[in-house]
């Protein structure tokens, strides 16, 4: 596509060079950059994208995109070889740009967006689910991995793509005839224009608890709300869980959307009672369109009924039956999510993606009631995050599991000795039976070497994630062949 079509509906401060020049494709990591490219040099908090357009016209970049703090003088940048293009708010223009290139997509499919602090990934998978059971080809953009209905097109490391990458997935899914797209969307991709172009038809809302509170995310509470609650301001449609203080205030706040409430203690279009949980499911009664019927989720804790009902609200506006939804919803699982790892010994092990104060303390009163044994929980949290809250869940823990392991989790740049002795500061507030082993793995052996078929190891934490992230660095961890590996080794030893 033509440069001058490519920045159509884009305000332009300055461009020097050829305006002709044919874009094939978009990107602001310099790594990507491909022939005929378009490459958006991002100040970002970390690295500043300037300083890599050598990198991307290297590669193929043919015309540059700079901000408007940038000296364009200072680049060295041959403007007679090299197009340089100079705008306001580069974020928002990366995504408009991107939408040019490949057609706005999203016009061309049903689009779901679902945000919230806890269940956002458990939700899209259950949509989808259901939504296949309603023979419909569905397309899924995710912290886990994006997928075209069965197939796995690639894994993903974060919660919400670029907003280039987005477009050129959901093209890609435009091309392979999917019916329905369901999109992930964190409150950092709205304030930082990922999702700007994506033209929604449905949003959920699953809810909102403390989380994401630190100098780079969001400076309170009302700033977190206001970032999420902006993606229900672009659809006609919402799905919102009157059960939680802050989601609950949206039909309020925003009177003339479509919306289907969910929940379980107040009354809502979807709503379930008579909540039967085990070890290994849990059933309910679900009433909607003045119906009620018995459902079953194969995965245990009364979040995931919260999970379950949102999922079924957004699918209930395609008109899916109750024996869809059942079907849909067991078997059913989602990788890293309350996921049960089989194992030689045949321990109960359960990963689990748990990070926030509320999310922990959910799946150890989802366990502790059906363990024989001892709750084991192995864990740590991440770092250059919310900090407040590491106390706070030393405690959940110390209260709740049996004994608690304390090792790293993804501690990126901090201190994860800080990290640890600012979750002990909760713990030791508590008569919880604990001890603080660093290393990830060895606390993982740890666990493994002192439990019983009688317990259960809790692994919250990594979830998905197949890296640990330390000192800036990703390095490749999978904690399944990690536990593997670990049985392996304790069985040749006799252990």
């Amino acid at each position: 596509m033509n440069l001058k079509n490519v920045l159509k509906n884009v305000e332009v401060m300055n461009i020097l060079g050829n305006k002709e020049v044919d874009i094939t494709n978009i990107t602001s990591d310099s790594r990507l950059a491909k022939p005929n490219c378009l490459f958006f040099a991002i100040k970002g908090y970390n690295l500043d994208g300037t300083k890599f357009i050598s990198n991307a016209i290297d590669s193929g970049a043919i015309a540059i995109v700079v901000d408007e703090t940038t000296d364009i003088d200072s680049l060295n940048v041959d403007a007679n070889k090299t197009t340089i293009v100079q705008v306001k708010n580069i974020r928002y223009v990366l995504a408009i740009t991107s939408c040019n290139l490949y057609d706005n997509p999203s016009k061309k499919l049903k689009l779901i967006g679902v945000t919230g602090t806890k269940g956002k990934t458990t939700s899209t998978y259950m949509i989808k689910s259901i939504l296949e059971k309603h023979h419909l080809k569905v397309g899924l953009i995710g912290s886990i991995s994006i997928y075209i209905g069965d197939k796995k097109i690639e894994d993903t490391d974060r919660t919400t793509p670029e907003s280039y990458k987005i477009q050129e997935t959901l093209d890609m899914m435009v091309k392979e005839n999917v019916d329905v797209a369901i999109l992930e969307v964190s409150s950092q991709a709205m304030k930082l224009d990922r999702v700007t172009g994506c033209d929604f038809d449905i949003a959920l809302f699953t809810n909102l608890s403390e989380d994401h509170i630190s100098p780079r995310e969001h400076k309170d509470m009302n700033d977190y709300f206001e970032a999420k609650l902006s993606l229900m301001k672009l659809t006609d449609k919402l799905a919102i869980n009157v059960d939680n203080e802050y989601t609950a205030k949206i039909p309020s706040l925003l009177p003339n959307k479509t919306i289907k409430t969910f929940g379980i203690e107040n009354p809502a279009d979807v709503q379930a009672k008579n909540l039967v949980p085990s070890n290994s499911c849990i059933d309910f009664t679900l009433m909607m369109n003045g119906e009620e019927k018995d459902i079953s989720v194969s995965i245990p804790g009364e979040y995931m009924v919260y999970n379950a009902l949102g999922a079924i609200a957004v699918s209930s506006y395609f008109g899916v039956t109750f024996d869809e939804i059942k079907s849909a919803l067991n078997p059913f699982k989602v990788f890293g999510r309350s996921e049960m790892v089989p194992n030689k010994l045949g321990l109960t092990i359960m990963i689990d993606y748990a990070h926030t104060p509320s999310s922990l303390e959910s799946i150890l009163k989802t366990v502790k009631p059906y363990t024989k044994g001892r709750v084991i929980c192995t864990w740590g949290v991440g770092g250059d995050r919310d900090s407040a809250k590491r106390p706070i869940m030393g405690e959940i823990s110390g209260n709740l599991a049996d004994f608690t392991i304390l090792t790293s989790d993804q501690v990126r740049t901090e201190d994860p000795r800080k990290i640890l002795a600012d979750i002990e500061v909760g713990l030791k507030r508590t008569n919880g039976e604990y001890t603080v082993i660093l290393n990830r793995t060895d606390a993982i052996r740890y666990a493994l070497s002192i439990a019983t078929k009688d317990d259960i190891i809790v692994l919250p934490g990594l979830g998905s994630d197949l890296y640990i992230e330390y000192m800036g660095v990703k390095y490749p961890y999978n904690e399944r062949e990690v536990i593997h590996d670990i049985i392996e080794e304790m069985i040749a030893n006799k252990k």
